[in-house]
């Protein structure tokens, strides 16, 4: 008896162990999560002072420019999605756009071919920034506190400085040598950061005074705008006073679309993320994918179908909608969507090569980061920035303190070439002044039965728009909660190339040579994380879980 009641003891211990290790974050009225800690808690307290969810936005977006320079910034750009109590939405386009001397053929040699690098690692790669405009545009129209309140915090953390973390140390290890290679032997990167090691941002916390005390413009047109553009030049950037006196953010109409009984609220382009969901929840909507089983052969199946026919509509149809007519409301009609899975034999692999974009009559890295925001009002935000690659294009303007994104490889260089992302592109994405490239990034907000049900988003390039859909389908058809479902193990399929890449050593070997039989190509090799979602589920008694992965420093901070 006493070893069968032990044995109860140790298991259910040991359940406890197991449920308590998977659930996240639990608060009452407020969260934030995001990829450093430092940048959650400073947007949670501006919540606590009495900020709203945008006055936190601001915060949380420059905390995350000094604490995380991997991605967050003030030298590239990002999206916002909205949601206030009342259940108004909306959405910012602060993406960044081509300078005025850009052209269609930039990246091309005399033959036409794309010269390796020019559009990622040179001054050329540079897209006019659009960061300060969008913090300063939801700051004019939604903010509740002073500017210079909200920035406090912020220039503290860059005087103060950054504890550098394990997965920060590696990054700046690996980037080095091509952040010396840009900007000189005696650029802030050049010495080695150890783990725990203090890295201050005193040219930044400089820069943010300045904007704290003569607003946007000083970045579009004050000091801060002739040092950046000075630099630049010197460089060999394109980028003029001009380029940065035209730069508006705009705001948009978000693309809102059902799923079975949820109501999904995500970025429109020049984002592909939102037109790519809404297109790929419709097509396997027909299908029972929580009878199919999570992660099992049958629902990867469905869901990788669904990826390659909406990858291929994206490659061809979708770029900046100032400059082409994208025929939204085509692209997620039912029939259509219908039309595009007839194809689909659930006994074999449809081949990339075979589908084509769809026919419709008219009437966008591991290297972006996203944060997740509820606010004690009942506001939600979702916003995701970038600098594209890794520390961007590398190049670092030490007298202002901060990267500048390499976004320009965003465009097609050449329609039908791969950019970085291995995404191809077509003529509705190339390049022209002014324009606004093609982006992946899926800042999601998700309502159930009219109320707020989840805040969703992530970083990973290509991978962003299958990290987005498969969180919110691991909480909705497979009942996972937020920590649970960000923590699950990811898969992706984007068209071409033709396979399917999983998460190392996450998926049962019975599932691979299922999908063998079928026909399909895995890519079983070590591969970069798919995706690092930060979320928010509204539990039905009314609190909050935060999902902040683990795949990297990501936090989930709320009270």
């Amino acid at each position: 008896m006493k070893k069968i009641v032990l044995l109860f003891l140790i298991l259910n211990s040991y359940c406890f162990a197991q449920n308590k290790a998977v659930t996240g974050l639990i608060a009452d009225k407020a969260m934030v999560v995001s990829a450093r800690e430092e940048a959650s808690k400073i947007g949670a307290e501006i919540m606590q002072k009495g900020g709203n969810a945008f006055d936190a936005m601001i915060a949380t977006e420059l905390a995350l420019a000094v604490a995380y320079p991997y991605a967050g910034n003030i030298g590239g750009g990002g999206f916002m999605v909205f949601r206030k109590a009342n259940g108004e939405v909306g959405s910012l386009d602060y993406r960044e756009k081509a300078p005025l001397a850009a052209t269609k053929n930039m990246f091309l040699d005399k033959d036409g071919n794309i010269i390796k690098g020019m559009s990622t690692e040179s001054p050329l790669a540079i897209g006019v920034p659009g960061t300060i405009a969008g913090v300063f545009a939801v700051h004019k129209k939604y903010g509740s506190m002073p500017m210079s309140e909200i920035l406090k915090p912020v220039i503290t953390l860059a005087e103060k400085g950054v504890i550098v973390t394990k997965k920060q140390e590696r990054t700046l290890a690996n980037y080095k040598e091509a952040i010396i290679k840009a900007n000189g032997k005696n650029t802030k990167f050049s010495t080695e950061n150890k783990e725990n090691d203090t890295v201050k941002y005193p040219a930044l916390a400089e820069t943010f005074r300045r904007i704290a005390k003569n607003g946007r413009d000083e970045f579009y047109k004050g000091q801060t705008a002739k040092t950046l553009v000075k630099y630049l030049q010197e460089k060999g950037g394109i980028i003029t006073m001009k380029d940065l006196a035209k730069y508006e953010a705009k705001w948009r109409t978000p693309l809102t679309f059902n799923y079975k009984d949820l109501k999904v609220i995500s970025m429109s382009p020049p984002s592909s993320g939102g037109i790519c969901l809404a297109q790929i929840l419709k097509m396997i909507e027909p299908y029972d994918l929580s009878k199919k089983g999570h992660n099992s052969a049958e629902s990867i199946q469905v869901i990788v179908e669904a990826e390659r026919r909406a990858y291929a509509d994206r490659s061809y149809f979708l770029g900046d909608p100032d400059f082409v007519k994208i025929p939204l409301k085509a692209l997620m009609a039912d029939d259509y969507l219908k039309d595009r899975m007839s194809s689909f034999n659930l006994d074999k692999a449809s081949l990339s090569s075979e589908i084509k974009e769809g026919k419709v009559t008219y009437n966008e890295s591991a290297e972006t980061t996203h944060y997740s925001i509820v606010d004690p009002f009942g506001n939600a935000i979702a916003a995701t920035t970038t600098i594209n690659d890794a520390y961007g294009s590398k190049y670092y303007c030490d007298e202002l303190g901060f990267f500048l994104n390499n976004e320009m490889d965003d465009f097609s260089a050449k329609p039908g070439e791969p950019n970085m992302f291995g995404l191809v592109g077509n003529e509705a994405n190339s390049i022209a002044p002014q324009k606004r490239m093609l982006s992946s990034m899926t800042p999601t907000i998700v309502e159930k039965n009219g109320k707020l049900f989840m805040v969703v988003g992530s970083p990973g390039g290509s991978t962003i728009i299958t990290s987005v859909l498969q969180t919110i389908l691991n909480v909705y058809e497979y009942n996972l909660g937020m920590q649970e479902a960000v923590n699950a193990s990811r898969f992706h399929h984007q068209w071409l190339p033709d396979i399917i890449t999983f998460e190392p050593n996450t998926f049962d070997t019975k599932t691979f040579e299922k999908l063998k039989g079928k026909g399909y190509i895995i890519n079983e090799k070590t591969t970069p994380v798919i995706g690092k979602v930060d979320a928010i589920l509204v539990l039905p008694d009314g609190k909050m879980e935060g999902g902040a992965d683990f795949r990297g420093d990501d936090k989930a901070v709320g009270f």
